[in-house]
């Protein structure tokens, strides 16, 4: 039987390591070696030295031929908080996010797993994880060594603007919500589009999805309390419309960023969901309501459980609930005579 030679890393040297995990068919490319050190004395302006000094990682890792258009990473960084076991930046193919729910679940169990946390406690571990959104605490179930299933609560989440209408273009007058649960969303009914969130062709309800974040971010001026850092519009969830209380799951499709389609029901999407629910008056607080995936059917739990305030928006703390899976981890490299080298993008 042949065996291999042992040999260095072909091209320049450099190795980027990851591993990888879904929640609830949503991956996570976690960087677990080979990046250079985030800059910056807090964590935001860590996200603001990555992405301007170190993108073209981004590209590396995220984009083809190492991974896809809706791939989406995790680099660990250093946090400024005491209270933090961790601190996290999120990446997705437009740049970076500020808070990501199924990357938290995910990231969870890693942190058990891997060493993270010293001394592990059954039946649950929190893990507190600082987000550029804020601090996010996780609970990681855990039983004889093992991590499973994981809870979050959300930093504060909130309703920006109910019921606006927006021109948009090719689809007429639609009436939108647009409410933040780490990051901000648009929500609106698949009824407005003639669309359904479980049976219509994915492309259809991108595009629709694509053109309402076009007009939101034309026409509703964000802003947020904490940071102008977190004031931009992240993408538009299109929902069921089944917003009332049931102990049926209520399907959404979240598309984001540069039109990625997210597999899961959301983290932060359903996050802000809720936060829209209970401001409405159509849930109360600690009703677990079950959120489905269009695209995968998978689900999350989620429930508003504590009445807050966000400057001057009233706000809830809501905690999310679903599992994350392990599925491998690669070796990365780069060498010097290939083109595609730094990552491409098929539009």
């Amino acid at each position: 039987m042949a065996t291999a030679l042992a040999r260095t890393p072909p091209g320049d040297g450099s190795v980027l390591s990851v591993l990888d995990m879904h929640t609830g068919g949503e991956p996570l490319r976690i960087v677990t070696g080979g990046f250079p050190p985030a800059l910056g004395g807090d964590l935001l302006s860590k996200r603001r030295y990555v992405r301007s000094k170190l993108d073209g990682l981004r590209r590396r890792l995220l984009f083809e031929p190492r991974g896809h258009r809706d791939m989406y990473g995790a680099l660990l960084v250093g946090s400024e908080r005491p209270d933090a076991h961790l601190g996290v930046l999120f990446m997705h193919n437009q740049g970076y996010s500020t808070m990501c729910g199924h990357a938290i679940m995910a990231l969870g169990r890693y942190a058990l797993d891997y060493g993270l946390i010293a001394e592990p406690s059954s039946p649950e571990t929190q893990v507190n994880i600082h987000c550029p959104c804020g601090l996010v605490r996780a609970f990681v179930h855990y039983n004889r060594g093992k991590s499973g299933r994981v809870r979050f609560h959300s930093v504060p989440a909130f309703v920006f603007a109910a019921d606006v209408p927006v021109d948009v273009p090719g689809y007429g007058k639609i009436v939108v919500d647009v409410a933040y649960g780490g990051a901000f969303y648009a929500f609106v009914s698949a009824d407005c589009f003639g669309l359904d969130v479980s049976s219509s062709r994915t492309q259809h309800l991108v595009d629709a999805a694509v053109a309402v974040t076009n007009a939101v971010k034309v026409q509703v001026q964000l802003h947020h309390p904490d940071s102008e850092d977190l004031a931009f519009l992240y993408g538009t969830i299109i929902t069921d419309g089944k917003d009332a209380f049931s102990e049926e799951p209520t399907a959404n499709i979240c598309v984001f960023a540069d039109a990625q389609v997210d597999r899961s029901p959301c983290g932060s999407g359903v996050t802000a969901r809720i936060a829209l629910q209970y401001y409405k008056g159509l849930i109360l607080l600690n009703q677990t309501r079950t959120f489905q995936s269009g695209p995968t059917s998978s689900l999350f739990t989620g429930k508003a459980i504590e009445e807050t305030k966000c400057g001057d928006f009233k706000a809830v703390i809501v905690e999310i609930s679903g599992q994350a899976h392990y599925t491998g981890t690669a070796n990365f490299y780069v060498e010097d005579d290939d083109n595609l080298k730094d990552g491409f993008l098929l539009q």
